[in-house]
Protein backbone atom coordinates (compact mmCIF):
# COMPACT_ATOMS: atom_id res chain seq x y z
CA UNK A 1 0.00 0.00 0.00
CA UNK A 2 0.71 3.18 -0.42
CA UNK A 3 -0.36 6.80 0.50
CA UNK A 4 -2.38 8.80 -1.99
CA UNK A 5 -5.73 10.53 -0.73
CA UNK A 6 -8.82 8.79 -2.52
CA UNK A 7 -7.82 6.02 -3.33
CA UNK A 8 -10.06 2.99 -4.00
CA UNK A 9 -11.12 0.30 -2.01
CA UNK A 10 -13.08 -2.49 -3.02
CA UNK A 11 -14.44 -4.76 -0.53
CA UNK A 12 -16.27 -7.74 -1.84
CA UNK A 13 -18.49 -9.51 0.63
CA UNK A 14 -20.53 -7.58 3.59
CA UNK A 15 -20.23 -10.60 6.35
CA UNK A 16 -18.74 -9.84 9.43
CA UNK A 17 -15.12 -8.67 8.05
CA UNK A 18 -16.38 -7.16 5.21
CA UNK A 19 -18.80 -4.35 6.87
CA UNK A 20 -16.66 -4.01 9.77
CA UNK A 21 -13.80 -2.75 7.51
CA UNK A 22 -16.37 0.01 6.01
CA UNK A 23 -17.49 0.51 9.04
CA UNK A 24 -13.90 1.20 10.13
CA UNK A 25 -13.13 3.38 7.14
CA UNK A 26 -15.88 5.29 7.00
CA UNK A 27 -15.50 9.34 7.14
CA UNK A 28 -11.63 8.66 5.80
CA UNK A 29 -10.09 9.11 2.53
CA UNK A 30 -10.54 6.43 1.06
CA UNK A 31 -13.52 6.04 -1.37
CA UNK A 32 -15.42 2.70 -1.21
CA UNK A 33 -17.07 -0.05 -2.67
CA UNK A 34 -19.11 -2.19 -0.98
CA UNK A 35 -20.31 -5.45 -2.79
CA UNK A 36 -22.49 -7.71 -1.76
CA UNK A 37 -25.32 -10.03 -3.40
CA UNK A 38 -27.85 -8.92 -0.91
CA UNK A 39 -28.69 -5.63 0.02
CA UNK A 40 -28.02 -6.39 3.80
CA UNK A 41 -25.97 -8.05 6.41
CA UNK A 42 -26.79 -11.17 7.89
CA UNK A 43 -26.35 -12.57 11.62
CA UNK A 44 -25.41 -15.80 10.48
CA UNK A 45 -24.96 -17.58 14.39
CA UNK A 46 -28.50 -16.79 14.28
CA UNK A 47 -29.77 -18.77 11.31
CA UNK A 48 -30.84 -21.67 13.05
CA UNK A 49 -33.35 -19.71 15.09
CA UNK A 50 -34.98 -18.43 12.05
CA UNK A 51 -35.20 -21.66 11.07
CA UNK A 52 -36.73 -23.03 14.33
CA UNK A 53 -39.09 -20.63 14.16
CA UNK A 54 -37.60 -18.88 17.29
CA UNK A 55 -36.38 -15.12 15.42
CA UNK A 56 -38.04 -13.42 12.78
CA UNK A 57 -36.11 -12.47 9.38
CA UNK A 58 -36.13 -8.97 10.44
CA UNK A 59 -34.15 -9.16 13.78
CA UNK A 60 -31.23 -10.89 12.62
CA UNK A 61 -30.80 -9.30 8.71
CA UNK A 62 -29.72 -5.42 8.50
CA UNK A 63 -29.92 -2.90 5.64
CA UNK A 64 -26.72 -2.06 4.16
CA UNK A 65 -27.75 1.26 3.10
CA UNK A 66 -28.94 2.28 6.44
CA UNK A 67 -25.84 1.03 8.45
CA UNK A 68 -24.33 3.69 6.27
CA UNK A 69 -26.53 6.85 5.70
CA UNK A 70 -24.70 9.72 6.30
CA UNK A 71 -21.16 8.12 4.82
CA UNK A 72 -20.45 9.83 1.88
CA UNK A 73 -17.52 7.99 1.26
CA UNK A 74 -19.07 4.45 1.14
CA UNK A 75 -21.14 2.96 -1.66
CA UNK A 76 -23.27 0.41 -1.25
CA UNK A 77 -23.77 -2.04 -4.62
CA UNK A 78 -25.54 -5.21 -5.40
CA UNK A 79 -24.59 -7.63 -7.64
CA UNK A 80 -22.39 -10.89 -8.14
CA UNK A 81 -19.11 -10.66 -8.58
CA UNK A 82 -18.40 -12.65 -12.02
CA UNK A 83 -14.47 -12.24 -12.56
CA UNK A 84 -11.46 -10.64 -10.99
CA UNK A 85 -8.75 -9.01 -12.90
CA UNK A 86 -5.39 -8.21 -10.34
CA UNK A 87 -3.89 -6.86 -13.27
CA UNK A 88 -5.76 -4.60 -14.35
CA UNK A 89 -7.31 -4.33 -11.09
CA UNK A 90 -10.65 -4.30 -12.08
CA UNK A 91 -13.82 -6.51 -10.53
CA UNK A 92 -16.48 -7.22 -12.81
CA UNK A 93 -19.87 -8.06 -12.11
CA UNK A 94 -22.45 -9.09 -15.02
CA UNK A 95 -23.69 -5.26 -15.58
CA UNK A 96 -20.98 -3.15 -14.10
CA UNK A 97 -17.19 -2.96 -14.13
CA UNK A 98 -15.44 -1.56 -11.10
CA UNK A 99 -12.15 0.25 -10.89
CA UNK A 100 -10.15 -0.69 -8.09
CA UNK A 101 -6.77 0.52 -6.26
CA UNK A 102 -6.74 -1.88 -3.53
CA UNK A 103 -8.91 -4.92 -3.41
CA UNK A 104 -10.38 -7.19 -0.44
CA UNK A 105 -11.89 -10.27 -0.60
CA UNK A 106 -14.44 -11.41 2.33
CA UNK A 107 -16.58 -13.43 0.56
CA UNK A 108 -16.97 -15.77 3.37
CA UNK A 109 -17.57 -19.38 2.63
CA UNK A 110 -19.92 -21.83 1.24
CA UNK A 111 -21.56 -25.57 1.71
CA UNK A 112 -19.11 -27.95 1.28
CA UNK A 113 -20.64 -31.16 -0.55
CA UNK A 114 -17.31 -32.74 -1.29
CA UNK A 115 -18.20 -33.57 -4.90
CA UNK A 116 -21.70 -35.12 -3.65
CA UNK A 117 -23.96 -33.79 -6.78
CA UNK A 118 -26.82 -35.44 -4.85
CA UNK A 119 -26.37 -34.12 -1.32
CA UNK A 120 -25.88 -30.56 -3.03
CA UNK A 121 -28.94 -31.05 -5.17
CA UNK A 122 -31.47 -32.28 -1.95
CA UNK A 123 -30.09 -30.99 1.20
CA UNK A 124 -31.10 -28.38 2.84
CA UNK A 125 -28.46 -25.87 3.30
CA UNK A 126 -28.24 -22.63 6.22
CA UNK A 127 -25.80 -20.35 4.96
CA UNK A 128 -28.24 -17.40 4.46
CA UNK A 129 -31.36 -15.76 6.08
CA UNK A 130 -33.61 -17.05 2.78
CA UNK A 131 -32.25 -20.58 3.32
CA UNK A 132 -32.91 -20.56 6.93
CA UNK A 133 -36.58 -19.18 5.73
CA UNK A 134 -36.68 -21.83 2.92
CA UNK A 135 -35.73 -24.26 5.79
CA UNK A 136 -38.78 -23.83 7.65
CA UNK A 137 -41.36 -23.70 5.46
CA UNK A 138 -40.36 -27.47 4.78
CA UNK A 139 -40.39 -28.40 8.21
CA UNK A 140 -43.83 -26.59 8.45
CA UNK A 141 -44.88 -28.14 5.77
CA UNK A 142 -44.18 -31.57 6.33
CA UNK A 143 -46.40 -31.31 9.47
CA UNK A 144 -49.07 -30.20 7.46
CA UNK A 145 -48.45 -32.94 5.08
CA UNK A 146 -48.11 -35.66 7.55
CA UNK A 147 -51.67 -35.09 8.63
CA UNK A 148 -52.91 -36.21 5.17
CA UNK A 149 -51.73 -39.42 4.83
CA UNK A 150 -52.36 -42.22 6.78
CA UNK A 151 -50.25 -45.49 7.54
CA UNK A 152 -47.58 -44.99 9.85
CA UNK A 153 -44.77 -45.93 7.13
CA UNK A 154 -46.07 -43.08 5.36
CA UNK A 155 -46.08 -40.50 7.83
CA UNK A 156 -42.05 -41.33 8.80
CA UNK A 157 -39.93 -39.49 5.93
CA UNK A 158 -42.29 -35.79 7.39
CA UNK A 159 -41.10 -37.12 10.99
CA UNK A 160 -37.67 -37.52 10.17
CA UNK A 161 -35.32 -34.64 10.42
CA UNK A 162 -31.74 -35.59 9.88
CA UNK A 163 -28.70 -32.81 10.28
CA UNK A 164 -25.53 -33.74 9.53
CA UNK A 165 -22.33 -32.07 10.97
CA UNK A 166 -21.75 -32.02 14.66
CA UNK A 167 -20.33 -28.36 15.18
CA UNK A 168 -22.02 -25.56 16.40
CA UNK A 169 -24.55 -24.94 13.66
CA UNK A 170 -25.28 -28.76 13.74
CA UNK A 171 -25.49 -29.22 17.49
CA UNK A 172 -27.61 -25.83 18.14
CA UNK A 173 -30.13 -26.88 15.32
CA UNK A 174 -31.15 -29.94 16.54
CA UNK A 175 -31.20 -28.47 20.18
CA UNK A 176 -33.36 -25.90 18.73
CA UNK A 177 -35.72 -29.13 16.96
CA UNK A 178 -35.63 -31.26 19.96
CA UNK A 179 -36.91 -28.44 21.94
CA UNK A 180 -39.40 -27.46 19.39
CA UNK A 181 -41.03 -30.79 19.52
CA UNK A 182 -41.36 -31.72 23.53
CA UNK A 183 -43.01 -28.08 24.16
CA UNK A 184 -44.22 -26.19 21.30
CA UNK A 185 -45.18 -28.48 17.77
CA UNK A 186 -47.69 -30.95 20.40
CA UNK A 187 -50.10 -27.75 21.20
CA UNK A 188 -50.23 -26.68 17.32
CA UNK A 189 -50.54 -30.46 15.84
CA UNK A 190 -52.56 -32.46 18.49
CA UNK A 191 -53.67 -34.81 15.82
CA UNK A 192 -49.64 -35.58 15.12
CA UNK A 193 -47.99 -38.45 17.82
CA UNK A 194 -44.23 -36.19 18.26
CA UNK A 195 -43.02 -39.28 20.05
CA UNK A 196 -42.69 -40.58 16.16
CA UNK A 197 -40.43 -36.93 15.10
CA UNK A 198 -37.23 -38.50 15.41
CA UNK A 199 -34.21 -35.69 15.04
CA UNK A 200 -30.43 -37.50 13.93
CA UNK A 201 -27.66 -35.74 13.78
CA UNK A 202 -24.90 -37.25 12.15
CA UNK A 203 -20.94 -36.41 12.29
CA UNK A 204 -18.79 -38.20 10.58
CA UNK A 205 -15.62 -37.73 13.83
CA UNK A 206 -15.90 -39.25 17.85
CA UNK A 207 -17.59 -36.27 19.10
CA UNK A 208 -19.29 -33.73 18.35
CA UNK A 209 -18.38 -30.17 18.72
CA UNK A 210 -14.89 -31.86 18.20
CA UNK A 211 -13.01 -28.44 17.99
CA UNK A 212 -13.96 -27.65 21.64
CA UNK A 213 -13.15 -29.17 24.62
CA UNK A 214 -13.77 -33.07 26.02
CA UNK A 215 -16.08 -31.54 28.44
CA UNK A 216 -17.82 -29.25 26.09
CA UNK A 217 -17.74 -32.64 23.92
CA UNK A 218 -19.29 -34.72 26.72
CA UNK A 219 -21.87 -32.30 27.76
CA UNK A 220 -22.85 -31.11 24.57
CA UNK A 221 -23.88 -34.99 23.61
CA UNK A 222 -25.52 -35.25 27.01
CA UNK A 223 -27.49 -32.04 26.23
CA UNK A 224 -28.69 -33.61 23.11
CA UNK A 225 -29.46 -36.91 24.20
CA UNK A 226 -31.52 -35.53 27.07
CA UNK A 227 -33.61 -33.76 24.68
CA UNK A 228 -34.43 -37.02 22.69
CA UNK A 229 -32.07 -36.39 19.78
CA UNK A 230 -30.41 -39.23 18.22
CA UNK A 231 -26.58 -39.06 17.52
CA UNK A 232 -24.36 -40.85 15.22
CA UNK A 233 -20.89 -40.39 15.46
CA UNK A 234 -17.96 -41.90 13.72
CA UNK A 235 -20.64 -41.73 10.60
CA UNK A 236 -20.48 -40.45 7.42
CA UNK A 237 -23.50 -39.71 5.05
CA UNK A 238 -22.57 -41.51 1.38
CA UNK A 239 -25.61 -40.45 -0.29
CA UNK A 240 -29.32 -38.55 -0.07
CA UNK A 241 -31.93 -38.89 -3.34
CA UNK A 242 -33.90 -36.59 -1.32
CA UNK A 243 -35.77 -39.55 0.38
CA UNK A 244 -33.15 -41.82 1.33
CA UNK A 245 -30.34 -41.27 3.25
CA UNK A 246 -27.29 -43.54 2.43
CA UNK A 247 -25.25 -43.94 5.01
CA UNK A 248 -21.36 -45.03 4.62
CA UNK A 249 -21.73 -48.06 6.25
CA UNK A 250 -24.64 -49.24 3.73
CA UNK A 251 -27.64 -48.54 6.38
CA UNK A 252 -30.49 -45.93 4.98
CA UNK A 253 -32.86 -43.62 6.43
CA UNK A 254 -35.94 -42.71 5.01
CA UNK A 255 -36.22 -38.85 5.63
CA UNK A 256 -38.19 -35.42 3.44
CA UNK A 257 -35.35 -33.37 4.50
CA UNK A 258 -31.77 -33.73 5.23
CA UNK A 259 -30.26 -30.57 6.72
CA UNK A 260 -26.44 -29.89 5.74
CA UNK A 261 -23.54 -28.41 8.35
CA UNK A 262 -20.90 -30.47 7.73
CA UNK A 263 -18.30 -28.63 6.36
CA UNK A 264 -17.48 -25.08 4.39
CA UNK A 265 -15.22 -24.31 2.07
CA UNK A 266 -13.83 -20.83 0.84
CA UNK A 267 -15.95 -18.69 -1.25
CA UNK A 268 -13.04 -17.51 -3.76
CA UNK A 269 -14.51 -15.07 -6.64
CA UNK A 270 -12.88 -16.29 -10.37
CA UNK A 271 -9.51 -14.83 -10.92
CA UNK A 272 -7.63 -15.80 -8.12
CA UNK A 273 -4.67 -17.80 -9.61
CA UNK A 274 -4.51 -21.38 -8.03
CA UNK A 275 -1.25 -20.94 -6.71
CA UNK A 276 -3.03 -18.41 -4.15
CA UNK A 277 -5.03 -21.25 -2.76
CA UNK A 278 -4.65 -23.36 -0.58
CA UNK A 279 -6.59 -26.10 1.44
CA UNK A 280 -10.23 -25.31 1.74
CA UNK A 281 -10.10 -23.01 -0.84
CA UNK A 282 -9.06 -20.15 1.16
CA UNK A 283 -6.72 -18.30 0.06
CA UNK A 284 -3.35 -17.45 1.31
CA UNK A 285 -2.22 -14.68 3.12
CA UNK A 286 0.57 -12.70 4.82
CA UNK A 287 0.49 -11.36 8.05
CA UNK A 288 -0.55 -7.69 6.98
CA UNK A 289 -3.69 -9.71 5.06
CA UNK A 290 -2.58 -9.18 1.87
CA UNK A 291 -2.48 -12.36 -0.53
CA UNK A 292 0.21 -14.08 -1.37
CA UNK A 293 1.60 -13.61 -4.89
CA UNK A 294 -1.32 -10.67 -5.77
CA UNK A 295 -0.57 -6.65 -5.48
CA UNK A 296 -2.84 -4.90 -3.40
CA UNK A 297 -5.00 -7.69 -2.69
CA UNK A 298 -6.02 -8.35 0.75
CA UNK A 299 -8.43 -11.17 2.24
CA UNK A 300 -9.91 -11.26 5.41
CA UNK A 301 -12.83 -13.90 7.32
CA UNK A 302 -13.13 -17.64 6.61
CA UNK A 303 -11.75 -17.03 3.06
CA UNK A 304 -8.39 -16.16 4.28
CA UNK A 305 -5.68 -18.48 5.43
CA UNK A 306 -2.60 -16.61 7.45
CA UNK A 307 -0.09 -19.02 8.96
CA UNK A 308 1.43 -17.72 12.39
CA UNK A 309 3.83 -19.32 14.90
CA UNK A 310 0.63 -19.53 17.44
CA UNK A 311 -1.80 -21.00 14.51
CA UNK A 312 0.22 -22.95 11.96
CA UNK A 313 -2.65 -24.42 10.62
CA UNK A 314 -4.40 -21.17 10.04
CA UNK A 315 -6.92 -19.24 12.11
CA UNK A 316 -10.65 -20.34 13.04
CA UNK A 317 -13.00 -19.40 10.69
CA UNK A 318 -15.03 -17.60 13.31
CA UNK A 319 -17.06 -14.22 13.65
CA UNK A 320 -14.71 -13.14 16.32
CA UNK A 321 -11.30 -13.80 14.16
CA UNK A 322 -13.00 -12.34 10.90
CA UNK A 323 -13.65 -9.10 12.90
CA UNK A 324 -10.58 -8.82 14.70
CA UNK A 325 -8.90 -9.06 11.02
CA UNK A 326 -10.68 -6.18 9.75
CA UNK A 327 -9.92 -3.77 12.58
CA UNK A 328 -5.95 -4.89 12.08
CA UNK A 329 -6.87 -4.39 8.39
CA UNK A 330 -8.71 -0.75 8.65
CA UNK A 331 -6.09 0.36 11.26
CA UNK A 332 -3.21 -0.62 8.63
CA UNK A 333 -4.84 1.22 5.65
CA UNK A 334 -5.27 4.57 8.13
CA UNK A 335 -1.85 4.03 9.26
CA UNK A 336 -0.84 3.90 5.34
CA UNK A 337 -2.53 7.44 5.14
CA UNK A 338 0.01 8.78 7.36
CA UNK A 339 3.09 6.69 5.81
CA UNK A 340 3.38 4.61 8.69
CA UNK A 341 4.24 0.74 8.08
CA UNK A 342 1.45 -1.92 8.67
CA UNK A 343 1.13 -4.12 11.69
CA UNK A 344 0.56 -7.53 11.38
CA UNK A 345 -2.03 -9.46 12.88
CA UNK A 346 -2.28 -11.05 16.35
CA UNK A 347 -5.28 -13.37 17.40
CA UNK A 348 -5.31 -14.53 20.90
CA UNK A 349 -8.50 -16.35 21.33
CA UNK A 350 -10.54 -15.43 23.72
CA UNK A 351 -13.08 -18.86 24.11
CA UNK A 352 -15.47 -20.52 22.50
CA UNK A 353 -19.44 -21.48 22.55
CA UNK A 354 -22.43 -22.94 22.21
CA UNK A 355 -26.26 -23.24 23.21
CA UNK A 356 -28.15 -26.63 23.02
CA UNK A 357 -30.75 -25.58 24.51
CA UNK A 358 -32.98 -23.75 26.93
CA UNK A 359 -30.50 -23.20 30.28
CA UNK A 360 -28.21 -25.59 28.34
CA UNK A 361 -24.84 -24.23 26.48
CA UNK A 362 -20.83 -24.77 26.95
CA UNK A 363 -18.35 -22.32 27.03
CA UNK A 364 -14.21 -22.80 26.56
CA UNK A 365 -12.12 -20.11 27.95
CA UNK A 366 -8.64 -20.11 27.22
CA UNK A 367 -7.38 -21.88 30.86
CA UNK A 368 -11.60 -22.66 32.02
CA UNK A 369 -15.11 -24.39 31.17
CA UNK A 370 -18.32 -24.02 32.38
CA UNK A 371 -21.74 -25.48 31.35
CA UNK A 372 -25.18 -25.30 32.07
CA UNK A 373 -27.24 -22.10 32.82
CA UNK A 374 -24.81 -19.50 33.37
CA UNK A 375 -22.92 -20.77 30.36
CA UNK A 376 -26.17 -20.44 28.36
CA UNK A 377 -26.96 -16.90 30.22
CA UNK A 378 -23.54 -16.17 28.56
CA UNK A 379 -23.94 -16.86 25.27
CA UNK A 380 -27.38 -14.91 25.13
CA UNK A 381 -25.57 -12.10 26.19
CA UNK A 382 -22.89 -11.84 23.91
CA UNK A 383 -24.82 -12.68 21.21
CA UNK A 384 -27.39 -10.08 21.86
CA UNK A 385 -24.15 -7.26 22.08
CA UNK A 386 -22.84 -8.67 18.45
CA UNK A 387 -26.58 -7.69 16.87
CA UNK A 388 -26.07 -4.43 14.95
CA UNK A 389 -28.71 -1.91 15.93
CA UNK A 390 -30.84 -0.97 19.23
CA UNK A 391 -34.12 -2.23 17.36
CA UNK A 392 -32.97 -5.44 16.57
CA UNK A 393 -31.32 -5.76 19.93
CA UNK A 394 -34.77 -5.14 22.05
CA UNK A 395 -36.98 -7.29 19.28
CA UNK A 396 -34.27 -10.28 19.64
CA UNK A 397 -34.52 -9.98 23.84
CA UNK A 398 -38.18 -9.66 23.71
CA UNK A 399 -38.96 -12.95 21.80
CA UNK A 400 -36.44 -14.53 23.86
CA UNK A 401 -38.08 -13.65 26.93
CA UNK A 402 -41.24 -14.38 25.89
CA UNK A 403 -39.82 -17.58 24.62
CA UNK A 404 -38.16 -18.00 27.91
CA UNK A 405 -41.71 -18.05 29.75
CA UNK A 406 -43.53 -19.44 27.94
CA UNK A 407 -41.90 -21.78 25.95
CA UNK A 408 -44.01 -20.58 22.65
CA UNK A 409 -43.30 -18.28 19.81
CA UNK A 410 -45.69 -17.06 17.40
CA UNK A 411 -43.38 -17.36 14.20
CA UNK A 412 -44.18 -20.71 12.77
CA UNK A 413 -45.07 -19.21 9.65
CA UNK A 414 -45.31 -20.60 6.35
CA UNK A 415 -43.90 -18.01 3.35
CA UNK A 416 -44.03 -19.36 0.16
CA UNK A 417 -42.83 -16.98 -2.45
CA UNK A 418 -46.07 -16.19 -5.08
CA UNK A 419 -45.59 -15.96 -8.88
CA UNK A 420 -45.31 -12.07 -8.59
CA UNK A 421 -42.82 -13.13 -6.27
CA UNK A 422 -41.07 -15.54 -8.44
CA UNK A 423 -40.81 -12.94 -11.49
CA UNK A 424 -39.28 -10.67 -8.56
CA UNK A 425 -36.62 -13.02 -7.90
CA UNK A 426 -35.91 -13.69 -11.55
CA UNK A 427 -35.91 -9.87 -12.37
CA UNK A 428 -33.46 -9.73 -9.26
CA UNK A 429 -31.50 -12.62 -10.17
CA UNK A 430 -30.77 -10.72 -13.67
CA UNK A 431 -29.26 -7.04 -12.25
CA UNK A 432 -27.43 -9.12 -10.05
CA UNK A 433 -26.07 -12.39 -12.04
Amino acid sequence: MHNTAKKKIVILGAGFSGLKLARKLAKTDYEITLLDINNFHQFQPLFYQVASARLEPAAISFPLRKIFQNKKNIHVRVGVVKKIDTIQKKVYTWHNVFEYDYLVIATGCTNNYFGNKNIEANAFPMKSTPQAIALRNKILLNFEASLSVKSEEEKTPFLNIVVVGGGPTGVELSGALAELKTKVLPKDYPLIDFSNLKIYLIEGSGNTLSAMSEKSQKYSRKYLEDLGVTIWTGTHVADYDGKMVTLGNGDTLTTNTLIWAAGVIGNVPEGIAKESITRGNRIVVNEVHEAIGLKDVFVLGDVAYMETKEWPKGHPQLANVANKQAENLARNFKIQLKGGQSKPFAYSNPGTMATIGKRKAVVDLPNFHFHGRFAWFIWMFLHLMLILGVRNKLLIFLNWTFNYFTNDSTLRVIFLPSRKQRQLGQEYEDITT
